[in-house]
Parts: structure tokens; sequence; C-alpha cells
């Protein structure tokens, strides 16, 4: 029996949306900010191989997707889920430019896309620095970014362990777009707008979580703007 990509994410939405709220306590802001239709670049930490099941919940779009680290191709599990809903494999130890090309494609024909900048899953359970293709990525699509904040999903399994409901929050940021990239400043102008975004995730988080970020300039602006 064939199922469209709609009903699979139903019936995912159903079980581990259920699933969430019976074993965690979750508090989501910011959902508002998700566009119900148009291209959208979804920036995120990372911390647990929750995070992205976690997306998948508290969006309703039927056309999201992500970039999903090739390594996970491993878990039978997450190739099947991540195949089904079309996720575009990515190899973060190289700079992967077909799927960041199968990235823009989507993005062009109106799709929601998940980002997490930094690459991999934070060791040190606060942000590392963000590397720069979400930044080509959104130059060449000229896409709005949504930041998005995550932060108790690290402890989840250790909470359960201990018969702890663990809590979780997420919050979903107000829509904006970078500068322009200068073409005779390119690396530095990537970077410049990989730490906005990154920063712009950062105040959202609570102090411990900002890590590298904590003691950046844009993000003391954006506090003191808050």
């Amino acid at each position: 029996m064939q199922f469209s990509k709609e009903s699979i994410l139903s019936i995912f939405r159903l079980i581990v949306g259920f699933l969430f709220r019976l074993l965690t306590k979750i508090e989501c802001r910011g959902s508002e900010n998700i566009p119900d239709e148009g291209a959208a670049i979804l920036a995120l930490n990372h911390l647990s191989r929750l995070d992205s099941p976690l997306i998948l919940i508290l969006t309703q779009r039927v056309d999201i997707s992500g970039l999903v680290a090739v390594n996970y191709r491993n878990n039978p599990i997450s190739r099947w889920l991540v195949n089904l809903i079309g996720g575009i494999w990515i190899n973060r130890e190289q700079a992967d430019f077909q799927a960041l090309k199968e990235a823009k494609r989507y993005l062009d024909n109106g799709g929601l896309l998940g980002v997490a900048p930094e690459g991999t899953r934070s060791k040190t359970k606060s942000l590392l620095p963000g590397k720069t293709g979400i930044a080509f990525l959104a130059e060449k699509t000229k896409v709005p970014i949504i930041p998005v904040a995550i932060s108790g999903t690290e402890k989840i399994f250790t909470k359960l362990s201990h018969f702890r409901r663990p809590e979780i929050k997420i919050q979903f940021g107000e829509a904006f777009r970078l500068e322009p990239i200068s073409r005779s400043q390119r690396d530095a102008s990537l970077k410049k707008n990989t730490d906005e975004i990154m920063c712009r995730i950062a105040v959202m988080l609570p102090e411990a979580y900002r890590g590298v970020y904590k003691d950046h300039p844009r993000l003391e602006e954006l506090l003191k703007s808050d």
C-alpha cells in the first residue's frame, strides 16, 4: 500500500506527539511565526536526536523537510523516516554542494526547510560555531529565516531513566532576512550573516545554552533591544 507524505506525517505527528506530551512537559512559543505557506528556513540549535521529531510535531505544514547528516543513514528507522518525508542527506564533513543544490530547489518550490547551522549535535549542550552553509543557502534563495531555540531535549533520556518528566522549551522567533553577501569580502560577509543567525537563536536561549556566542557583540545588541 502506497502512503502519501501527508498521511505519513499525520500518523507520525499523532503517535510521536502523543508520546512527547505523555512523557515530557513541552512549552512552545512563537509557532504563529511559521508561515502557512511559502518558502522559509527554520534555523535551529541541535542538542538531541529528538530535536527533528519535535520540530515535526510542532509544525503543521506538509511541505516540510530538512538537511540531515548522512551518518543517520546507519540507523534503519531514521533512514526510513527521512526518506519517506523527502529529507535531504548532507555530508557535513565536506562542502556538499549537491545537497545545497537540492535544498535550493526545495526552497525555490516554496517548501519549509529545517537546518541546524552547527552541523552536529552539541556535546557541550550549548551553541557551537555555526557553519556558513546556511548563510550561503539563504543568499542563493533570498528566503526568510525563522530562528528556533530548543532547550531541554538533551536531558530527556536521563530524566526518564530516573522516572522524571523532562521539561522541554522551544521558541520560534520572528522571521528575518539577511543582508546581501559582499562580493569583495565574501568570506567575512558569510561569517557575519552566519553569526547573525546564531545570535538570533542565542537570544531566545537560557544563558547556559549560548555557548560560543555568549559574549558576541551582536547578541548583546539583541538582548538590549529585546
